[in-house]
């Protein structure tokens, strides 16, 4: 008898387009995970809030796979503004599941709001509920004092972190937070690291992924990330403002979209302000099966994050051979070896950044 999970993604569909504000590594392991335990057989259905009145209901991801979308409040309802809609979530998904015949052999939810709704849920299915938070409150506020997440968070953190089954995460770093910060029981928490795709992500000739993107052969100094203050995108701008004017290199920033993203308009207009409009290209949101040429062409990929859970970008880089500079938070000094596959600065401020690029 074949097994049957649900997924919860509350905020953040996984079939999004990787890059703006609320999408980014998490969509691509919800995604991943999905798709890997549907090919061992397993039959898996993710339920996200649907953001877009033109998606269809049901999305077939893959076999055994799909992706389910429950309406809960209005479409474009940013993630800092859906927890009074989380009620709407549960009845919606409750009603769903017991007019399609659903049952369900465990819940997995990702991120604190969808695990707010799996606590319920899974008390009513009389199953056992698992959690990924991806991000932790305390550990953001730690990291960047002016964060701003709803006083409520931490506190539904802690709840779910003592109410959970289990709790999966990337690495020791946010093993030691649940435990430390939020009193959570060490030994039903799994040290589970990330995986990349290497059948996309592998080394290309640097060259003809330049020429591909239209570069001209000057070094390349990349940034990939949603467009959100946190990632420190606008660390590596003042830091290459520093630089001296014989360093010439291409900058290129990969995410984020200027019509919807305050940050995204914000980067640009420091860009100007810096004058570096002739040395900075923002790409915009990009697909992820391009993604390959940008860290090929690459020296090198920059991730001056003040937080980052676990920093899918920076093994996709080096999955390509491409080394990163990384700020030494979160997961990060898990995946690059200092000195070795990249380097980890620990000051969050442009100079220590120009110094290694």
């Amino acid at each position: 008898m074949s097994r049957h999970i649900a997924m919860l993604s509350l905020h953040s569909c996984p079939t999004a387009k990787l890059g703006e504000r609320d999408t980014g590594g998490m969509n691509v392991y919800v995604q991943s995970i999905c798709q890997e335990l549907a090919q061992q057989g397993v039959k898996v259905d993710i339920f996200a809030r649907l953001h877009d009145e033109t998606d269809p209901l049901i999305i077939d991801i893959s076999p055994n796979a799909r992706l389910i979308h429950i309406e809960a409040g209005p479409p474009e309802t940013p993630k800092q503004d859906l927890y009074p809609y989380l009620s709407t979530f549960i009845e919606n998904l409750q009603i769903y599941c017991q007019q399609a015949g659903n049952e369900y052999d465990l819940l997995h939810s990702h991120y604190w709001l969808s695990a707010l709704v799996g606590e319920q849920v899974t008390r009513n299915w009389g199953i056992p509920h698992v959690t990924t938070f991806h991000t932790l409150a305390k550990v953001k506020a730690m990291a960047q004092a002016e964060s701003q997440e709803p006083l409520l968070r931490s506190d539904a953190e802690r709840y779910i972190s003592d109410t959970s089954d289990a709790l999966i995460v990337s690495h020791n770093h946010e093993h030691e937070a649940l435990v430390q910060l939020y009193g959570a029981t060490s030994d039903k928490i799994y040290v589970v690291p990330c995986g990349v795709n290497t059948d996309l992500f592998h080394p290309m000739s640097q060259k003809q992924s330049q020429q591909a993107l239209g570069l001209t052969g000057r070094p390349v100094v990349l940034f990939v990330g949603r467009a959100d203050p946190v990632k420190g995108a606008d660390l590596l701008l003042r830091a290459v403002a520093t630089m001296e004017e014989d360093q010439e290199a291409d900058i290129l920033m990969v995410g984020g979209n200027p019509e919807k993203d305050p940050e995204a308009r914000r980067l640009q207009q420091l860009s100007e302000s810096l004058g570096l409009s002739g040395k900075v290209r923002f790409e915009g949101i990009i697909p992820q099966e391009k993604l390959p040429l940008y860290y090929n062409a690459a020296e090198m990929l920059v991730m001056p994050s003040y937080s980052e859970s676990f920093g899918l970008v920076a093994l996709e880089a080096m999955a390509c051979g491409t080394p990163v500079i990384a700020a030494r938070v979160g997961g990060l000094p898990s995946l690059v070896k200092d000195g070795d596959s990249g380097y980890l600065v620990p000051w969050h401020c442009p100079e220590p950044y120009a110094t290694r690029i």
